[in-house]
């Protein structure tokens, strides 16, 4: 059986005649205390984000608007996801590779972050990321 690298999180949508609502609430569909949100739009066709591990925040990664792909890789295996629906959160534990890239236009990339920004908890460079997953 593959290992899952990442899992999607369904999140509970309210369907309204007058437009869809959909919660995310910490500690019940966020398996952790949100200490930061950010969001990419505006993305250039044929961009890419990402290219980075995190020691030690985990993150939940929404399409907002829009799709687009995020590839996880844990040193020994890569899996891709597509997210494409706003009430569909991809959960990125620690010690994760992530790239982001095949953004549509008008796509929205909403991020929920466990920790605050911490240039210390980066890892940015791929070969570096092997070293720390002993690879």
């Amino acid at each position: 059986m593959e290992k899952q690298l990442g899992k999607i999180i369904q999140l509970q949508k309210i369907t309204d005649r007058r437009g869809n609502l959909t919660v995310a609430e910490q500690l019940k569909d966020v398996p952790f205390e949100i200490s930061r949100v950010y969001w990419t739009y505006d993305i250039p066709g044929g961009a890419r984000r990402g290219g980075h591990a995190h020691i030690h925040c985990r993150e939940m990664i929404i399409a907002a608007s829009g799709s687009f792909t995020v590839t996880l890789d844990d040193g020994k295996a890569k899996q891709s996801f597509m997210l494409n629906h706003p009430n569909k959160a991809l959960f990125v534990d620690t010690g994760i590779w992530r790239t982001l890239e095949d953004f549509s236009s008008g796509a929205v990339c909403l991020v929920l972050a466990e920790d605050p920004y911490d240039e210390k908890d980066y890892i940015y460079d791929y070969q570096e990321f092997l070293k720390y997953k002993h690879v």
